[in-house]
């Protein structure tokens, strides 16, 4: 009489994970998602920070993956414009070097019309001579072509997919492992490691969305006989204090033939990226290697007048990418397309989630939560290509009509601050700010504008539950707080 029942058990806290839980539960299921550690902890927040098609994807002939990421890419900025801006990436181009014109040319014909854009602007052609974008780049580079993709906070994104889900129905638990899973009968019998002790559940669908443990998942739990085998590979990135000004990116053909990105990040700092190296270990443990960080530094270095050196490098990240292993390729080369590995000869239902990119998460979703219907016979239509994520939901999807409107009802707000909480919290400010008039109404003030206001916000309602979590995936204010306002949050944290 005591057993916990659901239709679904969604295993892994990242962008897929949350992604599908959000979809389940606005079909009618009941989802219950569990994450080992914190949202988005592992490579859902160590990503590139980028919503694109895959330009580079297009001379691998992969015109079904970009067409989908370009679709997605509309939709993600129509529901969640607060998190997502379109960003200008300029290619500079000297003979000799990277790409010929005419593969420039197609390559970016192609990404303009692969798919409709709504809200998104082309590419062309641009003189280098005496413009802003000119002026970080040695002058041997007098013309560059140029398009647009988007640049977006990749574990909020996460963590708004798990708030819609559990505003919908379902149950999310972080620091809650799956520790054991076996079929019986009809459902599977899971027993989750919990911070107060095991319980057991019943599921009747299981979703291994673990991203770089899918394959351990299924082994620790005597399922991997017949499943696919997976390449890991590291991406890394650098952070250094801004390169230069203004708010466009940058693309660099390396001499390898692989590309690298240089942007705006966190208004102080530029953001490098990215490497692809094969990767052995935990995933939980992966790091930028030195090699990796001379690699990238490098390549910069081609184009920029300033060169940087490692010296530079404030902080450097990393993420494991869960590939299908496709035998006798390059990890550059192997698809970051999606497959679902459905777990053959037991009666319950389990898919476990191969690849995918954060742009088309939601289409990840989307495609698994139909399929576990489908085999289900049930049916009920997809959702989420045009329904607002939390916060999203204001007039026409724009975010400068949304912020002249919040600066008239919190016009006590300054202006920093005012516009942190709408671009992190969207409509949603208004349950961060409820019953605040001023700012004494905010409470303590712990440094660097964040007020106890916030703090309780995140943890009443997303999953907060330290210093880390706040600091480097409910918001991304790690990088530049002091080491005296860490101190105060982990103390306050302590206390909670």
């Amino acid at each position: 009489m005591n057993e916990r029942v659901f239709d679904l058990l969604v295993v892994g806290g990242g962008i897929n994970g949350a992604g599908i839980a959000r979809d389940a539960a606005g079909r009618g299921l009941s989802v219950l998602l569990v994450e080992a550690k914190d949202l988005a902890q592992g490579t859902s927040s160590a990503s590139s920070k980028m919503l694109h098609g895959g330009l580079r994807y297009l001379e691998k002939y992969d015109f079904k993956l970009v067409r989908e990421a370009l679709i997605e890419r509309e939709n993600l900025l129509s529901i969640a414009p607060h998190l997502i801006d379109q960003q200008q990436f300029i290619i500079p181009e000297k003979a000799g070097q990277g790409r010929p014109s005419w593969m420039m040319r197609v390559g970016l014909f192609l990404y303009d019309h692969l798919a409709k854009r709504r809200r998104m602007d082309g590419s062309g052609m641009m003189d280098l001579k005496s413009n802003i974008y000119a002026l970080p780049l040695k002058d041997v580079y007098t013309r560059a072509y140029f398009y647009h993709d988007c640049q977006v906070d990749d574990s909020r994104l996460v963590v708004l997919n798990a708030l819609d889900a559990a505003e919908r129905g379902a149950e999310i638990l972080t620091r809650t492992k799956c520790k054991t899973v076996k079929p019986e009968g009809k459902k599977w019998e899971v027993v989750l490691e919990k911070q107060d002790g095991d319980e057991t559940i019943y599921a009747t669908a299981i979703v291994n969305a673990t991203g770089p443990w899918v394959r351990k998942f299924l082994e620790e739990n005597d399922l991997a006989q017949s499943a696919p085998h997976m390449r890991l590979v590291k991406g890394s990135h650098l952070i250094v204090k801004k390169l230069y000004e203004g708010d466009h990116s940058y693309l660099f053909q390396n001499d390898d033939g692989r590309v690298i990105f240089m942007w705006p990040y966190q208004d102080d700092y530029t953001l490098i990226g990215t490497t692809e190296e094969e990767f052995k270990g935990s995933p939980y443990e992966v790091q930028a290697s030195p090699k990796e960080v001379d690699y990238l530094c490098r390549q910069c270095n081609v184009y920029l007048k300033k060169e940087i050196t490692p010296d530079d490098v404030i902080w450097a990240f990393s993420g494991v990418r869960p590939l299908m292993d496709e035998k006798g390729k390059k990890a550059t080369n192997v698809s970051r397309d999606l497959y679902l590995y459905r777990q053959p000869n037991v009666k319950p239902l389990m898919y476990s989630v191969y690849g995918g990119k954060l742009t088309t998460y939601r289409t990840v979703a989307e495609k698994t939560v139909n399929a576990i219907l489908h085999l289900d016979s049930r049916y009920s239509p997809p959702w989420t290509a045009n329904e607002p994520l939390p916060g999203g939901e204001f007039p026409d999807g724009h975010f400068a009509v949304f912020i002249a409107q919040v600066r008239r009802v919190y016009n006590w707000l300054p202006e920093p601050l005012l516009y942190r909480y709408a671009k992190l919290y969207g409509a949603r400010m208004d349950v961060v700010l409820e019953g605040c008039h001023s700012m004494k109404c905010l409470g303590r003030n712990f440094g660097a504008d964040i007020y106890e206001a916030e703090l309780v916000y995140s943890q009443n309602y997303e999953w907060c539950i330290s210093a880390e979590d706040f600091l480097f995936r409910r918001t991304k204010l790690g990088l530049s707080v002091s080491d005296e306002v860490r101190l105060s949050l982990e103390k306050f944290w302590k206390k909670r």
